[in-house]
């Protein structure tokens, strides 16, 4: 994967995530029912860069909108964001999050954003390239072998994370001192995984759509399926092995929506009267080898030993042919 540039808060990904939940909002009430009258819910979830999300409090006394910018406390300073979901919606994430058990803190939206924080956030957005190009530099001038990924650079410019991949471990203490001296700030480097920097990419899938970690996917999980997956299983060539292995090089997040409980009750019947690859049987045209399976189509290739022929017929008709009963 090539270097990416964070396509949070901008372009068309943000708009998507943005018109989902809109759309999520205008449900409301049929969801969830009216909200109790007099109940003032002062609760938001707003987005960060990054396509990080996390809940504040509303102390502004100001209702808030899908989309809206606003500037909120961070770790000692000030950044920005969008309002993502507001009212029984974030609430009720808030709770399915468990937050409301754990006691999470919920630090506070400053103010809503006027044109002095809209002028900053814009000459922010616009620095990332210079200061990108100037931590590539530096990674150079060090010699260290990592990916950079990602900057980010706070609102108050009193923190830059450095986001990067990498297969072993980097002493990058010399790094973090050189950065510090250029930019005046508190360095935070971060490492991330393949599937972050993926979410991180202004990018398509192979299916032609924005990828669904970029655009609408909530939270990256180190393996998509709850279970064992059974395309993991029954992948008996390379062209299946590409089809389920997503631009992370990981299986695809959407393969853990697309698998119905019927496909799952089933998995184990089906892998069982799969044949196995490389085995032997013997026809009226004479021995051949099973060379692949497609269980999903449930086809049987098979490769003669006389005159290297392949043939393509059907796990049923294979089995009634082949496997005694």
């Amino acid at each position: 994967m090539s270097n990416v540039i964070c396509s949070c808060l901008l372009g068309n990904n943000a708009k998507v995530r943005l018109r989902l939940s809109q759309l999520l909002h205008s449900e409301m009430e049929s969801i969830y029912g009216a909200a109790p009258e007099g109940v003032v819910d002062d609760l938001c979830e707003v987005e960060l860069q990054g396509c990080r999300r996390d809940f504040f409090l509303n102390n502004t006394r100001m209702p808030f909108s899908i989309g809206m910018q606003v500037i909120i406390e961070s770790d000692g300073g000030y950044d920005f964001g969008v309002v993502y979901s507001t009212g029984q919606i974030a609430r009720k994430k808030f709770q399915l999050k468990g937050f409301d058990k754990n006691g999470h803190d919920c630090t506070a939206v400053l103010r809503i954003a006027d044109e002095n924080d809209n002028e900053a956030i814009i000459e922010l957005k616009k620095r990332q390239s210079e200061i990108r190009s100037i931590c590539l530099n530096k990674i150079k001038k060090h010699e260290l072998e990592l990916k950079l990924v990602d900057v980010e650079l706070r609102m108050d410019q009193q923190k830059l994370s450095v986001y990067y991949t990498s297969s072993h471990r980097v002493d990058f203490r010399s790094l973090v001192r050189d950065l510090a001296g250029e930019f005046k700030a508190r360095i935070q480097m971060v490492q991330i995984t393949t599937r972050e920097e993926a979410r991180r990419a202004n990018s398509f899938g192979p299916c032609g759509c924005l990828m669904c970690c970029s655009s609408w996917l909530p939270k990256i999980h180190a393996n998509p399926f709850a279970e064992k997956s059974p395309y993991a299983e029954l992948a008996g060539n390379e062209s299946h092995a590409f089809n389920i292995t997503g631009i992370c090089n990981r299986p695809k997040c959407c393969l853990g929506y697309s698998k119905n409980e019927k496909g799952c009750r089933n998995n184990a019947s089906v892998q069982a009267q799969l044949p196995a690859i490389g085995s032997w049987v013997s026809t009226p045209e004479g021995a051949a080898v099973v060379e692949s399976v497609d269980a999903q189509k449930k086809l049987v290739w098979l490769r003669f030993q006389k005159g290297d022929q392949t043939r393509r017929i059907p796990l049923d008709k294979f089995n009634a042919q082949f496997v005694k009963k």
